[in-house]
């Protein structure tokens, strides 16, 4: 998480990792502005896409400066960006996932992001906390700013009890096996809400192709990995693509995308017929 000034103090500067029978990790980590864009100054070029993942600062009064700032100077380095309104590390942040204050936020950084980064999609990242009626206006509000796409979803501050760690009461955002079936329960409502024409990035305790598998039937389109990347390292990736690979051969899906949404019968067929229609016509053609 970048923020447009560094966080004061011992939080925001560390990760808690809770036990690797939980495989799970307490998250306090964000870097400011200055440093974000000093590193990406003295990175080789061309190390792989690029997510700029964008918050705001603890004491501001500006939400909607801190994320444009975000933009400004990092945008056009980066692939695609990330308006985080969930990281449970910032007090009143979530507040901006409610209709009025989302709605002009996207529209504010929307605008941001055709000035300064026109070539970068810009996704917005929300909580697995939120309730029914809380999706729903996010629902509503992605629609109606046409923002590129969302990330379901981000930690959380709930504590079940499987955790087994001594840390497991520290403060911080909780990734990792225990938010897997609610995170991929909040894609399939969202997936549903949006009717299907919102792409979605996938996250929360993705640690084998059956967990991918599961948020791709949900309605994720792409999926992302953190905290097996911490207990396994990259090799995590390539195990998790033969899997997923060999559980759609299995159920004879040809490719990712024709599995996307499959919880959702309606959208999905509906969807189906569309992907058949157009390869009709490039074959036509």
């Amino acid at each position: 998480l970048v923020v447009r000034q560094q966080h004061g103090g011992r939080d925001g500067q560390e990760d808690d990792r809770n036990g690797e029978r939980s495989s799970a990790i307490i998250n306090k980590l964000s870097w400011a502005l200055g440093w974000a864009w000093h590193r990406l100054m003295v990175a080789p070029p061309n190390q792989g896409i690029l997510g700029v993942n964008l918050g705001k600062n603890k004491t501001s009064d500006d939400e909607i400066g801190d994320y444009t700032t975000g933009i400004r100077k990092l945008g056009p380095y980066a692939d695609y960006l990330v308006i985080n309104v969930s990281s449970p590390n910032t007090p009143g942040l979530r507040s901006l996932q409610q209709r009025e204050p989302l709605h002009n936020l996207l529209t504010s950084t929307t605008k941001a992001r055709d000035e300064y980064a026109p070539h970068a999609p810009l996704y917005v990242k929300i909580a697995p906390d939120l309730s029914p009626s809380e999706m729903e206006d996010v629902a509503s509000v992605v629609m109606e700013t046409s923002i590129d796409g969302m990330i379901v979803s981000n930690t959380t501050n709930a504590r079940p009890e499987s955790l087994v760690s001594p840390n497991k009461r520290e403060v911080g955002g909780l990734s990792g096996a225990p938010i897997k079936n609610r995170s991929t329960e909040c894609i399939r409502t969202m997936y549903k809400l949006t009717n299907g024409t919102i792409p979605i990035i996938g996250v929360g305790g993705v640690g084998s192709g059956r967990d991918a598998y599961d948020k791709l039937k949900a309605g994720a389109s792409l999926i992302q990995v953190y905290s097996m990347m911490v207990y396994e390292g990259p090799g995590v990736v390539s195990r998790i693509r033969k899997e997923l690979a060999d559980l759609l051969a299995e159920n004879g899906y040809k490719n990712v995308e024709d599995v996307v949404g499959a919880d959702c019968e309606d959208i999905y067929w509906r969807k189906a017929e569309e992907r058949v229609k157009k390869r009709m016509e490039a074959e036509k053609s």
